[in-house]
């Protein structure tokens, strides 16, 4: 009996020892001892920044050269290349500049959608810009005209009153409308600037000359392309034509007369240089960051 009991005794101090040596080794493993990996996670998509799509599909068209839009690159990019992928632009194309040939995809890709008229502009709108980028891209910082209504008697878009809201706010005193947006063929004179959403005309008939010049100066500061007109540059009386930079109703005469307005031009067919109060120049949402 003392020798079985003394057997027992053995091997149960030779198991502890294991254990203790077996703890040891543990502890002494290396760093880079293999682990179990994590679970992979589905890559996060990329974010396209629809302000700056946006505007650069303003601006790019009217330039004379490839020069991309500050900041727009990765964003008209990933654009592009949803296009691509759907057979709408060809791989050469697909740059980071938003062209005349991008615009003329984009607006396939509008009318693939259902789209017609100035939903199918080639302009990116929150809609079609979120069904192009499914499973592809997210949007951030969106952007829309709002609903239609009346001012002065005029059809003009939420946005655009908000924008004139905050420029009168800056002066001082009520801007009056000669003229509004959705009016198509309304009036030859305007080459069709007025068939969209985004630009007004402001009467300016009974204010001085520094007065027009604040005039233009605060509708520029709040976002608008705005230019004095008068009528030896065409069949029109003086006004103040403001066009909202980034409007996504704008029509497409309307959408270049923004580009040249940040290229330095004065909006008009003689592409002559502008003729305005030169400041920095920013869209109303950048404004609106800053106010």
């Amino acid at each position: 009996m003392a020798s079985a009991t003394k057997t027992r005794t053995t091997a149960t101090r030779l198991l502890a020892a294991a254990a203790v040596l077996s703890g040891l080794v543990l502890g002494a493993a290396p760093a880079h001892a293999t682990t179990t990996a994590p679970a992979t996670t589905t890559a996060t998509l990329p974010v396209v920044d629809m302000e700056a799509v946006v505007l650069a599909a303003q601006i790019d068209p009217r330039r004379a050269d490839n020069t991309l839009t500050p900041g727009a690159h990765d964003s008209v990019l990933a654009v592009e290349q949803a296009l691509e992928a759907r057979h709408l632009l060809d791989s050469r194309w697909v740059d980071g500049y938003f062209g005349t040939t991008t615009i003329t995809a984009y607006a396939a890709f509008q009318r693939s959608l259902g789209y017609s008229g100035l939903d199918a502009n080639g302009l990116p709108g929150a809609t079609s810009l979120a069904a192009l980028g499914q499973g592809r891209f997210t949007v951030t910082h969106t952007i829309g005209p709002g609903a239609k209504l009346q001012r002065d008697g005029y059809t003009i878009d939420t946005r655009t009153q908000n924008m004139l809201t905050a420029a009168e706010g800056l002066l001082g005193f009520h801007l009056t409308l000669s003229q509004g947006s959705y009016n198509p063929g309304g009036d030859p004179t305007s080459a069709g600037t007025h068939d969209g959403g985004g630009v007004v005309d402001i009467n300016i008939d009974t204010m001085s000359t520094t007065t027009r010049t604040d005039v233009a100066r605060a509708l520029r500061e709040v976002g608008f392309a705005a230019w004095i007109r008068n009528p030896t540059q065409g069949n029109w009386p003086w006004h103040i034509h403001a066009a909202a930079i980034s409007d996504t109703d704008l029509s497409t005469p309307a959408q270049n007369q923004t580009g040249d307005y940040y290229l330095g031009f004065n909006g008009l067919a003689n592409h002559g240089a502008d003729d305005g109060p030169r400041i920095p120049i920013q869209t109303w949402e950048q404004y609106q960051r800053t106010h």
